[in-house]
This record gives C-alpha cells, structure tokens and sequence, in this order.
C-alpha cells in the first residue's frame, strides 16, 4: 500500500492559487524528493499534507486513509513528522528539552519516551556532547540535525524535511546528507524539499519536479538527468 498520497491537491492562500493539482506518492522506506525554483510551492505542498495550509480541492491520504480534513495534532499522530526550513529549534530551551517537545502527543509513557531520545542521541553523538546546551549556543549545523532528531523521536513513518542544507557549508551538507540516507535506510520514508540538485539527486529514488504550483515531471534521478529540457525550464535560475 501507499505510504503517502496526494491526488489533485489545491490549496490557496487568500486568494492566491498556490497549488494547482498536486499529485505525488511516496511508497514505503523511499526517499521522494520536489524540486524546483522558489515560489514553485514546494514548501505549501508540505504545510498542505500537514493541515497548515488547507486543501480546499483534492485527497490526502496516509496508508489509505484521508487525512485531508484532519486536524494537524490528528495527521502528526498517524506517522508524519516535520523538520521545517529554518530549523525553528528554540533557542531557550537545551538540546533534550528540544528533543522531549517531539515525544509530545505519542502516548507512550514517559519510559518509553526517554527510551526513544536516548536512542536518536546515539545517533546523533554531537547532540549528546552538547545535551545541556541551549538552541541559541548552536551552530546552524548542529541546529540542524537538532531539528531532526526532533523529528525522529516521534518515530515517524514518514518525514517531511524542507531545505535541510540551506545555509550550510560543503562539508556539513555532505554530512547532513550521510545522516538522512542512514536514517531512509532504517526504514523511515522521506519526503523532501531540496533547492541544491546533486543532493536531492543523491539521496532520491523518485523525483518530482514543481513550477507555478504544478508537477511538472515526475521519474527516477537517472531519467531527470537525462532530461536537459526539464532542468533548462524549470530548474536553472
């Protein structure tokens, strides 16, 4: 069964038609990554299958069930977790009260939630050295996979992760894009927004390729770059 479906999603802010008919899917343990220039929606795409943004035409579905109407508090607790762009770690609270805001809402009992955050601490070594420091005292790096490990001591059965490597550094890009395969590889399916193109290649096995709130390609990595029509006209500034 299909992990996550959207079928002609619209969605508006105001007035303002932002998508116009999305249609994606991500199946189980896949990476599926949208790209495309800014403006193009992606970020509404997100905020739509999380309620943020309401879908006022078309189906969101997760494992079969529509989620569309629900409210945002009800779609977290069917399996979806956001990283958001920008992090939005807070910055007066230390590295484990960032990490047990994720544990809010999944009733599993305070045992089993320390059991989760000690678990994504291990993967997560640099956060554990810097467990009682504060949001604001890290680096944008170390933000980052803050704002991850958030996201995954939920135990998502997917996340949502929008612009991971904006604002980072080469080599913290390479080792932000270590941590998401590791974590797509231990079965958590990701759906992500990405404005740098050799990772969202590198880490995806489907690519969806949005312009002006529409998809306007969809196919594995190796097809897009075969593709210099797609990159030229909807990719290149």
């Amino acid at each position: 069964m299909t992990l996550l479906a959207l079928e002609n999603v619209h969605a508006y802010y105001g007035e303002a038609h932002i998508l116009q008919g999305v249609s994606l899917a991500v199946q189980p343990g896949q990476c599926v990554t949208l790209i495309g220039r800014n403006g193009a929606g992606k970020t509404t795409t997100l905020r739509a299958i999380l309620g943020l943004v309401p879908a006022r035409h078309g189906t969101i579905r997760m494992e079969g069930e529509d989620i569309t109407r629900l409210p945002t508090h009800r779609i977290v607790r069917r399996g979806i977790a956001w990283v958001p762009e920008e992090r939005r770690v807070l910055p007066n609270l230390t590295v484990l009260e960032n990490l047990r805001l994720g544990c809010v809402g999944v009733a599993d009992g305070a045992g089993r939630n320390a059991a989760r955050v000690d678990e994504v601490l291990r993967q997560f070594p640099r956060l554990a050295e810097r467990i009682g420091h504060r949001g604001r005292q890290l680096s944008g790096g170390e933000q980052q996979m803050l704002a991850i490990a958030r996201a995954l001591v939920a135990q998502p059965r997917v996340m949502l992760v929008d612009e991971p490597t904006e604002g980072l550094a080469p080599i913290l890009i390479s080792h932000l894009t270590e941590i998401l395969v590791a974590i797509n590889r231990a079965g958590t399916a990701l759906l992500l927004v990405e404005q740098t193109l050799e990772v969202a290649l590198a880490l995806a096995h489907r690519v969806y390729v949005m312009d002006q709130g529409r998809i306007q390609f969809e196919g594995t990595p190796d097809e897009l770059r075969r593709d210099p029509t797609i990159q030229h006209r909807f990719l290149e500034v």
